[in-house]
């Protein structure tokens, strides 16, 4: 890869990643803006530096990991210098990968949903979310019970493809 092709691989990464992820360590910073800023950078300089992760499995996952895990390493270290602690989120040091595994999916689903048309994401709200049967989601989205039942079906279908877009799969 020469120099530009480097440049432009860095760029997508923060373009595609940065604004997610920026927000995720802001709020295991507890706001620290500068902080959480650098471990942005940080991370995407890894992804950058190891570009044999963006192979098969989804990116997003491994850059939080990653971020999370520099946070913490960063949160350590200065508790070890004696110095003030950096205010740090309890979910950084509680949160195992499981927990962190469920909450990005819980994000990438919220996304995804984010993605669908009002009408299909007010149905799917309703059955599944609110756990609404067809005819309580009927009555209350003011619609008949097949329109329900058809936009469920097409919802789901519009949803699954907006999941593997963003890589996940079945």
């Amino acid at each position: 890869m020469g120099h530009t092709a480097d440049e432009q691989l860095l760029r997508s990464l923060y373009t595609e990643h940065g604004g997610p992820l920026l927000g995720f360590v802001l709020r295991l910073t507890s706001g620290d803006r500068h902080q959480a800023e650098d471990i942005v950078q940080e991370t995407l300089l890894r992804a950058w530096r190891h570009p044999e992760i963006h192979g098969d499995r989804p990116l997003r996952p491994w850059l939080f990991t990653v971020a999370r895990n520099l946070v913490v390493d960063a949160h350590r270290a200065q508790a070890s210098r004696g110095g003030p602690r950096a205010p740090l989120d309890d979910a950084a040091t509680i949160a195992g990968h499981d927990d962190l595994d469920r909450a990005l999916e819980s994000w990438t689903v919220a996304q995804a949903l984010a993605d669908l048309s009002p009408h299909h994401r007010a149905v799917l709200v309703e059955t599944f979310y609110r756990g609404r049967s067809v005819g309580e989601a009927a009555a209350a989205l003011g619609i008949p019970a097949g329109t329900v039942k058809s936009r469920t079906y097409y919802a789901l279908r519009a949803l699954r493809l907006a999941l593997e877009e963003r890589g996940v799969t079945p």
